[in-house]
């Protein structure tokens, strides 16, 4: 009697746990290139539902491996297992992480694609290589359409883990032409971007990619922010109406400021209310804003280590003080501000307005990447800032023709200390700085909040000043505290103290 010939089980390149929209987007990226892919969800209706919803739209849906328990769904991975979480940050990871640690095998990589908090991923980093367990932490920026065409990839951990897990982030990363920077990504489900530099690179051990990704966000909070102040200065000054200005965010995108925020905000104040065709949407939206955590921890950092990131905490608490809106109704009845009325030229205040957008900008990234050169030396990293501008071209939501600029920057001098002393952006700085500073002296005339245009403008003049007022400052803290000083005809180093009161008392050396 003739045998029926069986076959083993299909097994996966790699997991993912986590079918919300980032997970089931992702998961479809890395079948389109090739890879087979296991999937687990904690609510199995969740997995049947998008296993089900891939069989009827998408072209990879045979490369998907559709899996009840966690057991099965390890099981189903080759090995050495890559294994790739995609819930919320916090506890649900340590709760993911906990569970496959019996479940696993020495060598297998656990990567971390959530917002984690980088201090978190040090602490998993370390104990599970005490088991013999690899783990990366990899930031993952773009939306869920990045996710589903090429996002902008943030891994950190050992360089072993990254080589295992490096062929799939590089297939699924977005894709720039290496000549002009601009993203070459396929839109199209099944179909793949040809050449092109993927925009991931191993950014250093441990937690050092979601740290990254951390400072990404950061910087995203402070770009948003001043594109907001920029239509508040053209709304409030000029009396633009959306779609005016739309038209004026397409043709600032032809320039420097060309990006993915730029563009996105073109399209948003083009767009009509759904329900009122004679009304602009961006009009009938609440000005409210909401914010996941990402930019204030980094706001929080850059406090916690002594690095100025003025303009990114501005961006933050532009988002606190928009909550309040009950309250700032109210006070808009009985707090009073100048009567003023631009009488100048529209053309010329919207050219000077693109300036102020542009050199607040340059110090917004010149403060992230301060930020990050303080954590290498904090946390012993060693970061290549030149690559980590050039991840950032493509698939993240920062994406910008800018980016390639502060490539170049690192190319010329890696130990750069600060953008704002590279060649280029100390040209940028002195074209443009007096409509910056027209700009800003008008909407305080005005009254128009830019907090962010003026954060960035006092950062640029503070680090650019050979004298601060610390001195004064230094004089009172040691006045009421005995906190010491330094002076300026002494070696840096040595600290004095004066009985203050008693101005005839003879300073101490201490």
């Amino acid at each position: 009697m003739a045998t029926k010939k069986t076959t083993a089980a299909k097994q996966a390149d790699i997991g993912l746990i986590g079918l919300a929209v980032m997970g089931q987007n992702l998961v479809l990226n890395i079948a389109d290139h090739g890879f087979d892919v296991a999937v687990y969800n904690r609510t199995t209706a969740k997995t049947e539902q998008f296993l089900a919803d891939a069989k009827e739209k998408e072209p990879s849906f045979e490369r998907l491996i559709g899996t009840k328990t966690l057991k099965q769904f390890v099981k189903a991975i080759k090995r050495p297992r890559k294994i790739v979480i995609l819930v919320q940050a916090g506890y649900a990871t340590d709760a993911v992480i906990n569970q496959l640690i019996p479940l696993v095998d020495k060598e297998d990589i656990i990567v971390d694609g959530g917002n984690s908090l980088w201090t978190d991923t040090i602490r998993r980093e370390k104990e599970l290589a005490a088991k013999g367990i690899e783990f990366i932490g990899s930031g993952v920026s773009g939306g869920e359409t990045g996710a589903r065409f090429g996002p902008s990839l943030m891994p950190g951990g050992s360089k072993k883990a990254w080589k295992s897990l490096k062929p799939i982030w590089n297939a699924i990363a977005s894709k720039v032409d290496p000549k002009t920077g601009k993203p070459i990504d396929s839109q199209t489900p099944g179909k793949t971007t040809k050449g092109g530099q993927p925009c991931t690179a191993h950014i250093g051990p441990d937690g050092a990619g979601h740290y990254v990704k951390m400072v990404h966000n950061g910087i995203e909070y402070g770009d948003m922010q001043l594109i907001c102040e920029a239509y508040q200065l053209m709304s409030q000054l000029l009396k633009f109406k959306s779609g005016q200005m739309s038209e004026i965010s397409t043709q600032w995108n032809q320039g420097d400021l060309d990006s993915f925020l730029i563009e996105i905000t073109a399209d948003i104040l083009s767009q009509k209310d759904p329900t009122n065709k004679r009304k602009f949407i961006v009009d009938q939206i609440l000005d409210t804003a909401g914010q996941k955590g990402t930019g204030k921890w980094t706001a929080v950092n850059a406090l916690d280590m002594g690095t100025p990131a003025p303009t990114i905490a501005e961006a933050v608490f532009a988002r606190c003080i928009s909550a309040l809106k009950d309250e700032r109704v109210a006070a808009s009845k009985q707090l009073r501000g100048p009567k003023y009325k631009y009488a100048g030229d529209p053309t010329e205040l919207v050219e000077a307005i693109r300036d102020a957008l542009y050199c607040s900008k340059i110090c917004s990234y010149a403060q992230g990447f301060q930020l990050m050169a303080q954590a290498q030396q904090q946390y012993h990293w060693k970061l290549n800032f030149g690559k980590i501008a050039m991840i950032w071209r493509g698939g993240c939501i920062i994406r910008a023709r800018f980016l390639q600029k502060i490539a170049d920057a690192y190319d010329r001098d890696p130990k750069l200390a600060n953008l704002l002393l590279d060649p280029y952006f100390k040209k940028q700085m002195n074209k443009a700085q007096a409509n910056w500073r027209r700009v800003i002296s008008i909407a305080a005339e005005a009254g128009v909040a830019c907090p962010a245009f003026m954060s960035a403008l006092a950062y640029y003049d503070s680090y650019r000043a050979a004298r601060l007022p610390a001195n004064l400052l230094q004089g009172q803290r040691d006045y009421f505290g005995a906190h010491t000083y330094e002076r300026t005809d002494k070696p840096r180093g040595e600290h004095f103290h004066i009985d203050w009161p008693e101005a005839d008392r003879p300073q101490i050396k201490i």
